[in-house]
């Protein structure tokens, strides 16, 4: 195809009128997409203060319960605590001990089923009934919600955000209630660690080495130039390029 330069230099103009109209619809479907995505499941924030925010999920047992929050104690570390609400009525003393500690609390759900699996109401139900118990238990209203499994659907994360809650994912993964070995839970968080982070443990039962491995977790976090804030916090004080979408 031969162009004729003349011509295109004569109407240039044009040329650059259609340039700019593509940035500038560039640009506002980008914002249209942010304005209109409804809400989302955090992964963590975008920032570049060396921070991290430690969570615990807390579905059934007790067993590890009191020996990671000395730990956590021993080290003035504070973390995020995402509680089932039949947990909290089961063990009430550990459920206000959460508090008295100053960790923050979240609530797990009620039923541990998947909420991307469920309709509407059966979410919305699950969601009010362990808010009630874990207000009842802790005289905390909780606004963090770690949905069972991490499991979520658009649907859900509406539900959610219309009962006031946002929904709390992570983006490094410990994989402790595989139970795959102190130093594996320990060497993972370190190799997938950076700044804005929300790590996932657990408390439960299930997860036979997650208390033997967080002391010298915890040690190396730290070691690394890391504070270990709760979620509330990172959202608050440490999202200053934006929040991670999971």
């Amino acid at each position: 195809m031969i162009i004729n330069l003349r011509r295109f230099f004569h109407h240039r103009h044009i040329f650059y009128s259609l340039i700019g109209l593509f940035l500038v619809g560039t640009v506002y479907v980008e914002v249209a997409d942010l304005i209109n995505s409804g809400p989302i499941a955090i992964a963590g924030t975008r920032t570049d203060q060396k921070v991290v925010a430690l969570t615990f999920d807390h579905s059934w047992g007790n067993k590890y319960t009191a020996s990671i929050l000395d730990t956590l104690k021993s080290r003035n570390i504070h973390a995020t605590f995402f509680i089932m609400g039949p947990w909290a009525k089961k063990y009430p003393e550990m459920a206000q001990r959460i508090v008295q500690d100053k960790h923050e609390v979240g609530s797990h759900g009620y039923r541990h089923e998947n909420y991307g699996d469920m309709t509407a109401d059966w979410v919305k139900d699950d969601i009010q009934k362990a808010h009630g118990l874990i207000k009842e238990v802790t005289g905390v209203d909780p606004t963090l919600l770690r949905p069972p499994n991490g499991h979520y659907s658009a649907q859900s994360l509406k539900v959610t955000d219309e009962l006031g809650y946002k929904t709390i994912i992570w983006n490094v993964d410990s994989l402790d209630w595989k139970n795959p070995g102190r130093d594996v839970i320990i060497n993972r968080v370190m190799s997938r660690l950076k700044p804005g982070s929300i790590i996932l443990l657990h408390a439960s039962d299930t997860p036979t080495q997650t208390a033997d491995a967080l002391p010298t977790l915890l040690d190396r976090i730290q070691a690394e130039g890391y504070q270990i804030v709760t979620v509330g916090e990172l959202l608050n004080q440490y999202s200053e390029k934006g929040i991670l979408k999971h």
